[in-house]
């Protein structure tokens, strides 16, 4: 069985109404990470993910770069507790 390693993400800049939810659940399931997203009141981007730690390396690369119409000016990273999860949702 594979080891599974949890992290959160608070990314902040902007990151809200330009598809950013959208581009982090797209890169999940390519890289077969489970957990989900959501847009934040104090307008970050909150990111649970779960995978093996190669998923999640190469999903945070996508995490902290962003799509072309954001502007990532941070992101903080920590581990966190493993949930069993089925999928990556937007929530």
């Amino acid at each position: 069985m594979r080891k599974l390693i949890a992290q959160t993400y608070r990314v902040r800049g902007r990151v809200q109404g330009v598809g950013f939810r959208y581009f982090v659940k797209y890169n999940a399931e390519a890289f077969g990470v489970r957990g989900f997203v959501r847009n934040e009141d104090d307008g970050s981007v909150f990111v649970y993910a779960v995978a093996d730690p190669d998923a999640i390396e190469r999903f945070s690369g996508a995490v902290h770069a962003g799509p072309h119409f954001s502007d990532v000016r941070g992101v903080e990273v920590q581990e966190a507790a493993i949930r069993k999860l089925s999928s990556f949702r937007i929530e």
